[in-house]
């Protein structure tokens, strides 16, 4: 009997022993208090507390958490009811003033979370509910962030997960956006069709200037061409004249050079009228030089002709 009492007191002792160590993991905190009275609080490693008298009050998770809450019936500005849940998401920052601030710090959280929505939402109109989730996240956020400051507990988020509407609400809104569609969709074929007209102007108005365009150049060209031609036709009759009055120049230096005298020069001049005299023009202009040669020539065949006459005779 000695033995087995002996054992069970090591055993006791033992077991003791082991309760009085705690391991603290990480991300967690462990609340100590003595003789039911607050002592310190935990983080993460190995710690020894005094048996009998001191024990482990609460230990606390400090990683961020989620709750999720059940749908909240809230009432807007313009009197309609409608069902909102949110998520929000919290970190307890002071394991201490969350262990001994409040009661049930969910329930808590739950609770204000309900109540903020509900005067939040009731300065809102059903239309800047449905648009305005931003601005309902942000003040929410900041509200429940200064109401859980005492418990130690610290809102990052806050987020709506359903806005749910009245079924007569719901009905409405997708009339009201089928009607939308059907009035965008009305609106996109009409400037579709006005485009299209449009571009159906503006090819024939390129064409139009473009046939203008091609039709000017071919006149230039042609103009050109014309231009061109003449110029030809100029520069081939002034060479034209410009080889006669050389010829002319060449033969007068010719006879010049030959020694022809007065006589024979007034011979050529006779015969070049002679030569203008057998063509088909109405009227001749004599020169007078040529003239006075010309009754000269008349005077001599008289004489020449005289005595012929008188022989006859």
């Amino acid at each position: 009997m000695g033995v087995v009492f002996l054992i069970v007191i090591i055993v006791i002792a033992v077991w003791v022993l082991a309760s009085c160590v705690r391991i603290v993991p990480q991300a967690y905190a462990v609340i100590l208090e003595r003789l039911g009275a607050y002592q310190a609080t935990w983080s993460t490693g190995i710690h020894f507390k005094v048996p009998f008298i001191e024990r482990v009050a609460r230990k606390v998770n400090l990683k961020e958490q989620v709750v999720d809450f059940p749908p909240q019936p809230v009432i807007t500005k313009d009197n309609v009811t409608m069902q909102i849940d949110t998520v929000v998401f919290f970190q307890i920052t002071d394991p201490k003033l969350y262990t001994y601030g409040v009661e049930n710090p969910i329930m808590a959280i739950e609770n204000l979370s309900a109540t903020t929505l509900r005067n939040i939402i009731g300065d809102m109109e059903l239309d800047e509910t449905l648009t305005s989730r931003e601005t309902i996240n942000t003040k929410m956020r900041a509200s429940l962030d200064e109401a859980t400051d005492p418990w130690g507990i610290k809102v990052n988020r806050v987020e709506l997960k359903n806005i749910i509407p009245p079924a007569a609400i719901q009905d409405a809104m997708e009339k009201q956006m089928k009607a939308e569609r059907e009035r965008r969709e009305a609106i996109l074929i009409a400037e579709g069709q006005k485009k299209s007209t449009i571009l159906v102007a503006e090819g024939k108005k390129q064409s139009a200037i473009l046939d203008a365009e091609a039709e000017k150049q071919a006149a230039i060209l042609r103009a050109e061409a014309q231009k061109e031609r003449m110029i030809k036709e100029a520069e081939g009759q002034a060479e034209a004249v410009l080889k006669v009055q050389n010829a002319n120049a060449e033969g007068i230096r010719m006879i010049r050079e030959a020694g022809a005298d007065e006589a024979v020069l007034t011979l050529k001049s006779l015969e070049a009228f002679a030569r203008a005299a057998d063509g088909k023009a109405t009227k001749i202009i004599i020169p007078s030089d040529i003239q006075g040669i010309a009754g000269l020539a008349s005077s001599l065949k008289e004489i020449v002709t005289d005595p012929k006459a008188e022989t006859d005779k």
